[in-house]
């Protein structure tokens, strides 16, 4: 969530948009991303095409130089982009981990059974879903909440692949539009405010527009899901032990890195890995106490005479944190590697600062920010913000607030154009899917703009106040 973008769009010294190169390239990246969008149809994973590409785009570049006599170059570039994806790859592993150990003590299942026992309708689990990650990704940030959410609706729809694709698209679009009216709800949010242009205060003016953005989606939406209770069984499920003990530790993660990077200025991914080591101190204390535990448990459950606990007790095993790692979704961490070295590579050859300078220096600020946000959902937020970030154009606090929330939302429109997205696609596959989230993109269009309407109408004081 919170890495640096420095090398995603930094360009070469040597402008390669107009050459063969640059051009290949271009074909390259739209050819991948064209076998990404195919990805149910081939049943190919979406890893697959653009870690070819990104090889590819970077052995040209590697050739270019090499050849113009600026061999480290296009090295040091390269590592650059490295190293920014790392820190992202350890920052969603350790993300992924903790969900996948939340699961394997049954947080979800039992969140699943309360739900099922309160008698949610499948329309009142979608809006409880799209509510509590709109409020949850401004602290937790989009991409984590997004994951939380999507876990726990797939084990209350249990297997009903229409509400569950349709529940997905609607925590995408509340997972980033929540995010972008906090500093850590997104990685745009983060880079604004790192820049110093915008306070971290007045980020909250952005919260009624978000809400709109999520809100009248979801009010569409709302129209085709069949007001009818899940086809779940009614059952009593027991958290292992530790379930509600690894929940706090999720939190205390969370705030290790947002405090690492607020007070002390160190990347995030320093205490998301530091929270990596309370889960697995955690797990040496659950292994070292498990033969007590289960001889106490098999004491109470002999003298109730309850002989299902028994055989429930003997089948138990050991927590263990490296099966839990095992078990991450590794396509889309692959995903995202390919994605970060062909838009790092792309923006070396100058493509994204080229952009960038004809919006600005042509359009109108307004509509250069829409169509970037808009821009977001094919080429990524990241890389479209540090360019206008580098670009330094003369904008009013409200301007900047604008292309906040457009790259923070645009991403919604497709479910490649956001972290969020991404990681559905790996963790609901076969439920939720990219042309699955594409035919509701006209009405995620409608609460899109209507969000940006909503921010030039009751922020327009701020539109003439210039940093």
């Amino acid at each position: 969530m919170l890495v640096s973008p420095a090398a995603f769009a930094a360009a070469g010294p040597l402008d390669l948009t107009t050459s063969t190169v640059g051009i290949v390239a271009i074909i390259i990246f739209t050819a991948a991303y064209i076998l990404v969008m195919g990805e149910e149809r081939l049943h190919m994973r979406k890893s697959k095409p653009v870690l070819v590409a990104a090889g590819l785009i970077w052995i040209m570049i590697g050739w270019v130089y090499v050849d113009q006599g600026f061999p480290g170059v296009a090295e040091d570039a390269f590592r650059h982009n490295l190293l920014e994806f790392a820190e992202l790859m350890l920052f969603l592993l350790v993300a992924m981990t903790y969900i996948n150990a939340l699961e394997e003590r049954r947080l979800f299942d039992a969140l699943r059974a309360w739900m099922v026992k309160k008698g949610f309708t499948y329309r009142q689990l979608f809006w409880l879903s799209g509510f509590l990650a709109f409020f949850i990704s401004p602290i937790a940030d989009n991409l984590t909440t997004a994951l939380l959410m999507c876990a726990v609706v797939m084990k209350v729809a249990d297997g009903d692949k229409k509400f569950i694709g349709l529940s997905c698209v609607s925590i995408v679009v509340a997972a980033n539009a929540g995010g972008a009216f906090s500093p850590f709800g997104d990685i745009t949010t983060l880079m604004v405010w790192q820049a110093g242009i915008v306070e971290f205060q007045e980020f909250f003016v952005l919260f009624l527009p978000s809400l709109v953005n999520y809100l009248l989606p979801a009010l569409i939406m709302n129209f085709f899901i069949d007001n009818k209770k899940p086809h779940a069984h009614y059952e009593e499920v027991e958290l292992k032990r530790g379930a509600l003990r690894i929940t706090g530790l999720f939190l205390l993660t969370i705030a290790t890195a947002v405090a690492c990077h607020m007070f002390l200025h160190l990347p995030p991914v320093l205490g998301m890995m530091m929270g990596l080591g309370y889960l697995q101190f955690f797990g040496y204390f659950l292994r070292m106490t498990l033969p007590g535990s289960l001889a106490r448990k098999r004491a109470m459950a002999e003298r109730a005479g309850d002989m299902e606990r028994l055989k429930r007790l003997g089948s138990v095993v050991p927590f263990d944190v490296f099966s839990r790692v095992q078990r991450a979704e590794w396509d889309t961490l692959l995903f995202f590697y390919g994605i970060v070295m062909c838009v790092g590579g792309l923006g070396f050859l100058g493509y994204l600062h080229l952009l960038s300078d004809t919006l600005y220096n042509e359009w109108s600020p307004t509509y250069a920010n829409v169509a970037l946000g808009l821009m977001s959902a094919v080429i990524d937020n990241i890389p479209v913000m540090f360019a206008v970030l580098s670009m330094q154009p003369d904008m009013s606090h409200g301007q900047w607030l604008l292309i906040t929330l457009t790259a923070g939302t645009g991403g919604s429109l497709l479910s490649i154009g956001s972290a969020a997205g991404v990681a559905l696609m790996g963790q609901a596959r076969g439920y939720y899917t990219f042309a699955s989230h594409l035919k509701w993109a006209p009405a995620i269009a409608v609460g899109f703009f209507a969000s940006i309407v909503v921010h030039l109408w009751l922020n327009e004081q701020l539109f003439a106040v210039f940093n």
